[in-house]
C-alpha cells in the first residue's frame, strides 16, 4: 500500500456537504485532517471563502487512477470548469502519491504549488507533519482558520 494525499476544497453551496460527499467517494481513505476556512487565492474577485481539508489514503492505486477518482468526485458534485481558479462546488487535487515524482500534461507530482498554499500545508500538517520539515510554514499559514471536522 502507498500513502497518498489529496486536497479537497469547496466555496459554493453546501460546502460541508460537498466535502463529505467528496471524501465518501474517494477510495482507500485512512485519515482526514481538520477542515479549515480560507479566503480564495487567485481567480476572479467576489468569491466566497473556501473550506479546505486533506485526505490521506492507504492505496494500491496509481497516480492517474487517483486523478480519475478526484475528477469523478468533482463531477459528482456538479463542478464546472468555467474560470481558472474560479468558484467551485468541489475541487480535489492529488498532492502526493508515495515518493512518486512525475510531470505529465495531466498530472505533476508532488503538486507543484502545494508548498506555497497555506490552505494545503496546514491540513497536510495535521496528517503528516514530517513531510513539511524544511518548508516555510508560518507565513503561508496566515489566514487559515480552523472550521471544524467532518
Amino acid at each position: 500500500m502507498t500513502r497518498a494525499f489529496l486536497a479537497l476544497g469547496s466555496n459554493l453551496g453546501d460546502r460541508w456537504g460537498y466535502l463529505r460527499a467528496g471524501v465518501a467517494s474517494l477510495p482507500d481513505v485512512s485519515a482526514l485532517s481538520h477542515v479549515y476556512e480560507t479566503e480564495p487565492v487567485g481567480g476572479p474577485g467576489g468569491q466566497g471563502p473556501y473550506l479546505n481539508m486533506v485526505a490521506e489514503l492507504a492505496t494500491g492505486l496509481g497516480p492517474l487512477q487517483l486523478l480519475e477518482a478526484a475528477r469523478a468526485a468533482e463531477s459528482d458534485a456538479g463542478r464546472r470548469r468555467v474560470v481558472r481558479w474560479g468558484p467551485r462546488t468541489l475541487d480535489v487535487d492529488v498532492l502526493m502519491v508515495g515518493d512518486i515524482e512525475m510531470a505529465t500534461e495531466e498530472l505533476t507530482l508532488p503538486h507543484p504549488r502545494m508548498w506555497e498554499r497555506g490552505f494545503v500545508l496546514v491540513p497536510l500538517a495535521d496528517l503528516a507533519p514530517e513531510l513539511l520539515a524544511g518548508h516555510p510554514g508560518a507565513a503561508v499559514a496566515r489566514g487559515v482558520r480552523l472550521a471544524g471536522d467532518l
